[in-house]
Formats: structure tokens, C-alpha cells, sequence
């Protein structure tokens, strides 16, 4: 990982690991791919980074916030006067436009005992590793909908908008925050792809590709209604034809005995 796993050593041989000195990171592009998203961002958690605040016997969870960059975004607090962390949530900030909103909270990552970084190539493990390491920002996609839903509203992250992320380590029974990170750096969910830049396997298809085979595949199908435009006239005309040499025959045969009767009265 990048950021957390370069101070990892120094926390492991009891040396001061600081959260106000440390920033939340962005995941390993190796344990997340894909990284951002058009709606989501995946950050390392807080591992080793809290340690030096934790006292025997208290219980505590992490608390990851989030705010829309702005120049004021660096000075934003998560507290209010009594160190209790905020209750804002996404719907009460905009998205995080007008402040910082609380996405997350999950217990206190366990520096003693990290997962292994070799079972992320067992496919079995890979899943429950990538969820001890990882949290991804803008996740869940039905809270924001579920009248039913009653826990921490993680919704999805506006595309192509840069945000800023916050750990607080807080104290459960107190409730009060003991220690906090530094805001993160920028990170920027993606954007919608031009037409003109659409990547296509094997190879990148130009806009002009685009308009020559959106044009092709019109004619193609305006020859397709054309030919079975033709089949249904065709089926229609062998019908008529069909019709009219009924009824000329039934007249034939109308015909023939009228003939005979007239022939026997005069000769009569």
C-alpha cells in the first residue's frame, strides 16, 4: 500500500506514529484496480495509524468523513466545541458540497496482526483481505432510497468532482473524538468518456468511425424494410392473381348450363 505501508516498520519497531501527521491514501492501483470510478473512491485504511492514541480498556471506531475540495476544505472541522465528531450526513451537505459529511464507521484496524498481502492472490481470500485493507467511498447505491435503512449512508460520489477524506479515531463511550488525520490530498472520481475517445478492443474508434457506422448500420436496416417490403407487395400480388382466376372459373361454370337450357326449349 502506499502511503500507510511506508510507516508500517517504524510503528511495528515502537516508534511515534502520528495521525495529525498522516493523510488518508488512495488504495494500491495493485489491490484496486480501476481506481477511481465514475461514483466511487477506494482508500487504504488507517493501519498503525491510531495505535499511539488508544488507551487499555476503552473501546473505540474510525470515523471517515468526506467533503467536496474547495479552498476552504483543509480547514474544515469535524467537531463541534465539545470534540464530538459531526452527524452530518450526504443529504445534509449536498454531497459534501457544503461540508464535511461522515461516510463511514468500522473498528480501529489491527496493526499487531495485518492481513497477509500474499492471500490477495488466493482467490478464495482475496475478497475478505481487500475488505481489512480497503474502504471504498461511495459504495452503496440503495441507501439514499431505502426507507428502511438505519446506518451510516455511504451513496454514490458525484463523477468528475474532486473530494478530500478525514480519519477520527473516537472514543465509543465518551463520544468524543481522541485523534484525527490530516485531510487528505485531492482525489478525483472520473468523467464520462467523449464520444470521440470511446477505447474499443482491439484498438481506439475515432468520432468519424463512430458516424460511418452509425450510417452504415441506418442503411442496412432501410434494406432490410425494403426487402420485406418486397416480399409482403409480392405475397399481396400472387393473392389477387389468385382471386381473379377463382372467380373467372366459377363464371365459366355459371355459364354452361344456362346455355344447355335455352338449346333444349328450341328444340322443343
Amino acid at each position: 500500500m502506499q502511503g500507510y505501508w511506508l510507516l508500517l516498520p517504524l510503528c511495528w519497531l515502537g516508534q511515534l506514529c502520528v495521525a495529525q501527521n498522516l493523510r488518508p491514501q488512495i488504495a494500491n492501483p495493485k489491490l484496486a484496480t480501476n481506481n477511481p470510478t465514475l461514483t466511487t473512491i477506494a482508500l487504504e485504511k488507517p493501519f498503525c495509524v491510531f495505535d499511539d492514541s488508544l488507551s487499555p480498556g476503552s473501546s473505540y471506531m474510525v470515523y471517515l468523513y468526506a467533503m467536496a475540495d474547495s479552498a476552504s476544505t483543509v480547514s474544515s472541522a469535524v467537531t463541534d466545541n465539545s470534540s464530538k465528531p459531526l452527524n452530518t450526513t450526504f443529504q445534509d451537505t449536498n454531497g459534501g458540497q457544503l461540508g464535511p459529511y461522515r461516510v463511514a464507521l468500522f473498528n480501529v484496524p489491527n496493526c499487531g496482526s495485518p492481513p497477509l498481502l500474499a492471500d490477495v492472490v488466493n482467490m478464495k481470500k482475496v475478497s475478505d483481505v481487500l475488505k481489512q485493507y480497503l474502504f471504498r467511498v461511495g459504495d452503496d447505491v440503495t441507501c439514499l432510497y431505502d426507507p428502511n435503512f438505519s446506518g451510516v449512508c455511504n451513496p454514490p460520489l458525484d463523477e468528475d468532482t474532486t473530494y478530500r477524506f478525514k480519519y477520527l479515531l473516537v472514543d465509543v463511550v465518551a463520544g468524543v473524538v481522541k485523534d484525527q488525520t490530516l485531510w487528505s490530498d485531492p482525489m478525483k472520481t472520473r468523467r464520462v468518456k467523449q464520444t470521440s475517445t470511446i477505447d474499443t478492443w482491439p484498438g481506439r474508434r475515432s468520432g468519424g468511425m463512430i458516424v460511418i457506422t452509425s450510417i452504415l448500420s441506418t442503411l442496412i436496416f432501410l434494406l432490410v424494410v425494403g426487402f420485406l417490403a418486397s416480399i409482403f407487395f409480392f405475397v399481396m400480388a400472387s393473392r389477387e392473381t389468385s382471386t381473379e382466376t377463382t372467380h373467372e372459373s366459377q363464371t365459366t361454370q355459371q355459364a354452361v348450363p344456362t346455355s344447355q337450357g335455352s338449346s333444349e326449349g328450341v328444340n322443343q
